[in-house]
């Protein structure tokens, strides 16, 4: 570990301004003489890592309490190499600032309220290295205790700006960062006044080897993935001729398919009557799958000279299994000139392509990819996506990612002419700095689910900022600092893609969609417009909203106004210029006027009714997503005719199909009630309109958030 005067003057040299200080060794105090009073005695040495914790630190003193401070410290047993002396900083709100090297994304950035209060409160935010000047006003926005930065109850705010520089100076681009062979760097506190900030303490702890998966994990020449998800014939090797196992079943499927198909056999002719080549040296395709065991994949993958992709279904490699055969496994790909999928992994999904991992046929040809570390949820996905509407363009099942990886993928389906929005589910993504960049850079609106963010993956650390940097936090600061949405489960996953789907080309607007406080969808906290009245121009035309709910039953708007703001979703205040219409369609009697807007929806209402209603609102002010919910229970309480509710979501169609620039979302709340295909019916009308279907509030809210924080357009 660095002593504490060296990575001072690491900041002193950055321009970062530290209290006025000497060091002493060997108990000659005399230079303290030159320091203004009251001083700050602390011991440095390799064996004192918390000062406080050591008793190595003590404040408030004379010049001439500071040498039988030392020798009282030595005689505890202390184990100093030598002292600093330093001027005692003002008061101020104490502030941590610190920098860990993580060994999936590298350099990453902590910043928030220190001192005392760190372990305390744990307030920080984070941010992935270099971090922009907005990205650090929003670490400091996110804090809970941010009120203190900008004055509380009477008392003067600090000098934001100062700590915004300060941040830059550590985290930003040419920062500190990118000098420091970095394990964990820390400033600790930084006191924080009107009129700037001061380092007090700091603490270096240098890293002789950093991990790939930091700096060094950039994004390489891009490949041309085409062959993987359309290629021109396929070939699967580990079939059997006596006892059928995952070759023959994905024989099956590719047989199904109807794509050009060799198996791949040492002895045999032909295999579940598929021709049959000895070799992938023979085989004449570019897309060969190999479900043989871990030790014999590296043989057949050494073969593959002359196929673009291989992809490895097997597992029992790297670190939960062998990793050296993993090693030899990319070897013998790069050996053969191919590239590596896998290994333990399904395969790729692409109807354009017929290529295909799951049975039961392929659905329609779209544009909604998705990447997955796992096989068995990408075809989940897949199947309930399909179900529920959404059309893929290419899927990509990626398990270790030991050759072609997510953050590749990405950049490829982000300039495919076929996609409009990705999908991610990760685990570990193997190049976390690539895929930041991948994501930065990405254009679709991009969905991200991450799998085992509970598990934190906090390391052991000598500094605060190593041990509150974990997993769950950081992939929280990549979608924050990219766009990219994070959700926390596979049903919001396919929701927020059916969003993406349904409304990619319709505009966000100017004010870029609904207003979302937050980067992870439902984590409450809403920062949104302001819900007083719009001013109103000489067209008599409020400005934008955010979002309008509208729907039955007073208790279920309640709900869904919480389900909102749980998710960071504003609902925009309504304009009061619209109000006499809405009276003049009977609403208001018995409810109030307010958003979420109650209206009747059922068999004994006019259809249209809610059409009539939104059209009337947005006459006076646009609102980016308008939220429509039916209680489908309602339709059937009395009988079983599903006509009127046929009838009312084709007048919501038709009211998308008259408001272009917004954004018209459908929850049928219920749905379990409804007869059989009756569901299915009412999902058919809407989507022929372009409006997704979901079946909870919780779950549109999560959607809506994400279409405004990805600005769809």
């Amino acid at each position: 570990m660095v002593a504490e005067h060296e990575a001072k003057e690491l900041l002193r040299e950055a321009g970062v301004p530290v209290p006025r200080g000497v060091v002493v060794r060997d108990m000659d105090f005399a230079p303290v003489a030159e320091l203004r009073e009251p001083l700050v005695l602390k011991a440095y040495g390799p064996e004192i890592v918390h000062k406080s914790e050591a008793g190595a630190v003590v404040l408030g003193l004379s010049r001439a309490d500071v040498p039988i401070e030392a020798a009282r410290m030595l005689a505890s047993g202390v184990a100093a190499e030598g002292f600093l002396v330093e001027e005692q900083a003002p008061g101020g709100v104490e502030l941590i600032v610190g920098l860990v090297h993580d060994p999936g994304f590298g350099p990453v950035l902590l910043a928030g309220l220190g001192g005392v209060w760190t372990e305390t409160l744990r307030d920080t935010a984070l941010g992935l290295c270099p971090i922009s000047e907005g990205d650090a006003r929003r670490m400091l926005g996110s804090l809970r205790g941010s009120p203190v930065l900008y004055g509380l109850r009477g008392r003067p705010g600090v000098d934001v700006d100062a700590v915004v520089k300060l941040l830059m100076t550590v985290g930003g681009s040419g920062g500190l960062w990118e000098r420091l062979e970095l394990g964990e760097f820390e400033i600790n506190p930084v006191i924080a006044t009107e009129s700037g900030v001061v380092a007090v303490d700091a603490r270096y702890l240098p890293a002789a080897h950093v991990s790939n998966g930091g700096q060094d994990g950039v994004l390489g020449e891009p490949t041309d993935f085409g062959p993987l998800f359309e290629p021109r014939a396929v070939a699967v090797a580990g079939a059997s001729t006596t006892r059928p196992n995952f070759g023959n079943m994905f024989l099956e499927f590719y047989k199904a398919a109807g794509i050009p198909l060799v198996a791949v056999h040492p002895e045999a002719r032909e295999v579940s009557g598929v021709p049959a080549v000895p070799s992938l040296a023979v085989a004449d395709v570019d897309y060969a799958l190999v479900a043989v065991p871990a030790e014999r994949c590296a043989q057949v993958v050494r073969e593959a000279s002359g196929v673009p992709y291989v992809q490895v279904m097997s597992g029992g490699f790297g670190e939960a299994g062998r990793p050296e055969l993993e090693r030899e496994l990319v070897a013998a790909a790069r050996a053969a000139g191919t590239r590596l999928l896998g290994p333990n992994c399904m395969g790729v999904y692409c109807p354009r392509g017929r290529q295909t991992f799951v049975g039961g046929g392929m659905g329609p040809a779209g544009t909604v990819a998705l990447i997955s570390q796992s096989g068995g949820l990408a075809g989940e996905v897949i199947k309930v996506g399909e179900r529920r509407g959404l059309a893929f363009s290419r899927v990509a099942t990626v398990g270790n990612a030991a050759d072609v990886t997510p953050a590749e993928l990405l950049r490829w389906l982000s300039a495919d002419s076929e996609t409009r929005a990705v999908g991610l589910y990760l685990e570990d993504p193997r190049d976390g700095r690539a895929l930041y960049e991948a994501l930065a850079a990405a254009p679709v609106p991009v969905v991200l689910l991450v799998g085992g963010r509970s598990a934190q993956g906090q390391r052991a650390a000598a500094s605060h900022t190593g041990g509150l940097v974990s997993d769950g936090r950081i992939w929280q600061a990549l979608a924050d600092q990219t766009g990219a949405t994070l959700v926390t489960s596979q049903d919001d996953l396919i929701g927020v893609l059916a969003f993406f789907q349904a409304h990619g080309a319709r505009l966000a607007g100017p004010d870029g969609g609904a207003v979302v406080s937050g980067g992870q969808t439902g984590s409450g906290g809403t920062q949104g417009i302001p819900q007083g009245e719009a001013a109103v121009g000489e067209t008599g035309f409020e400005s934008r909203g955010g979002t309008l709910v509208i729907g039955p039953s007073g208790g279920a708007s309640v709900l869904a106004a919480d389900a909102f703001d749980r998710a960071g979703v504003s609902l925009g205040p309504l304009p009061d210029s619209a109000l006499g219409e809405l009276r003049g369609l009977g609403l208001g009697a018995g409810s109030s006027l307010a958003n979420p807007l109650e209206v009747p929806v059922g068999p004994r209402s006019g259809p249209d009714l809610v059409q009539r209603a939104v059209e009337a609102i947005v006459r006076h002010r646009s609102y980016p997503d308008v939220v429509a919910h039916v209680n489908v229970q309602s339709f059937f309480t009395y009988g079983t005719r599903a006509e009127p509710l046929f009838e009312y979501a084709r007048a919501l169609a038709a009211a998308q199909d008259a408001l272009p620039e917004t954004r018209v979302t459908l929850v049928t709340r219920n749905g379990e009630c409804a007869p059989p295909g009756v569901e299915d019916e009412v999902r058919a009308i809407v989507a022929a309109a372009g409006i997704p279907v979901y079946r909870t509030m919780e779950a549109a809210a999560v959607a809506v958030a994400a279409g405004g924080r990805n600005g769809t357009a």
